[in-house]
């Protein structure tokens, strides 16, 4: 028995993107891309009819944009593991995105190196964030670990004085 096949939606309004994102799927022996649509609102509604492994997707799209997009495809298809890809570069919509449980952000023009193993990592259930975001994202993660272990040894101290 092999391995199971991954099924791929690929959600982009560029066709273009749309054929290099699916060419390099493709070149995967354990991926599958099921479909291709161009906008939000079909992206959620293809979610729910073919209930794929894995949505690449796009924030910028037509009808309905990504982020709200991912919101309803969770509810429609909550096994479905979600990859933005967007050219956008804003740490406060990645963030955002990433806040609807998607599993990554991978920025358009970085797409080339990291589109596979961003892929792989989501599929494994790891976060994945473009490396021309990922500082903003380790500079956050480290500074609240760093925060929490200040706070515990405060009230550590506070609590031993009484």
């Amino acid at each position: 028995m092999g391995t199971p096949l991954v099924r791929v939606l690929v959600v982009d309004d560029y066709e273009p993107w749309r054929r290099f994102a699916s060419t390099a799927l493709l070149k995967q022996p354990e991926i599958r891309v099921i479909g291709e649509v161009s906008d939000g609102l079909e992206a959620v509604r293809q979610a729910q009819q073919l209930q794929p492994d894995l949505i690449l997707l796009d924030i910028g799209l037509p009808t309905m944009n990504g982020i709200e997009a991912a919101r309803q495809i969770s509810v429609v298809s909550p096994k479905a593991k979600i990859l933005f890809v967007s050219e956008n570069r804003s740490v406060d919509v990645a963030e955002e995105a990433l806040s609807t449980g998607a599993g990554g952000y991978v920025v358009k023009s970085d797409a080339a190196s990291e589109l596979l193993p961003a892929v792989k990592a989501v599929l494994a259930g790891k976060r994945f964030v473009s490396a021309s975001l990922a500082s903003h994202f380790l500079v956050t993660t480290t500074l609240s670990t760093a925060l929490t272990t200040q706070l515990a040894w405060m009230l550590a101290l506070i609590s031993g004085i009484h």
